[in-house]
């Protein structure tokens, strides 16, 4: 009994981060077409090429511009990791924004987004980012959106349901979600400073 008794705390312990990122997202995940309209889109950072941006950061950017082109945001905060070790992740997201269409002005980086904890607490601190459309994949949207509500953004989101189109980074990514909800409810509760504060 009691080992049955274990065994269960231990899975609703491990459920209820998951869980809690679920239910903060719940009525705030929508279509383009459908998404109430935020001053500012804020896109998530993924991996960068040699030549542009990887296919699924591509598909976060398309959904931007068509977020941008359909008047629902009027400025794009691109957030990710701009050392050269990560390709220069918001060099190479600005530059595809701009080379389709968002004038210049419109963009800005957040060069140190490393974490999405870090991404949301930076574009609400350095960028006045209080309302915002959150961008990224569909497996990685709940997470986000509680973690900007969490750091006091009114967030709803855009995501991309990449299955489709790259299905083995689509399964590992709802893979990690279990114990990356983990991590995001303790930030939620401990709120670390991020690893960088400026600019």
């Amino acid at each position: 009994m009691g080992a049955w008794f274990a065994v269960g705390a231990a899975v609703v312990c491990a459920l209820t981060p998951l869980a809690w990122t679920r239910a903060s997202a719940l009525g705030r995940t929508h279509a383009v077409d459908g998404v109430p309209g935020r001053p500012t889109a804020v896109v998530l950072g993924a991996a960068a090429w040699d030549d542009g941006p990887s296919p699924l950061l591509a598909r976060r950017l398309d959904i931007a511009l068509a977020l941008y082109r359909a008047g629902r945001v009027g400025r794009i905060v691109v957030s990710g990791d701009n050392r050269e070790t990560s390709r220069r992740e918001t060099d190479t997201m600005t530059a595809y924004l701009v080379e389709h269409g968002v004038p210049a002005a419109q963009v800005e980086a957040d060069r140190y987004g490393y974490r999405t904890w870090d991404t949301c607490v930076r574009v609400r601190d350095l960028f006045g980012v209080h309302e915002a459309v959150m961008v990224t994949q569909a497996f990685h949207l709940p997470r986000t959106i509680a973690l900007a509500r969490a750091a006091g953004i009114d967030a709803v989101g855009v995501g991309d349901r990449s299955m489709g189109a790259r299905r083995r980074s689509t399964v590992i990514g709802h893979a990690r979600e279990a114990g990356a909800s983990v991590k995001a409810l303790r930030d939620a509760v401990l709120r670390p400073e991020p690893a960088h504060t400026e600019v």
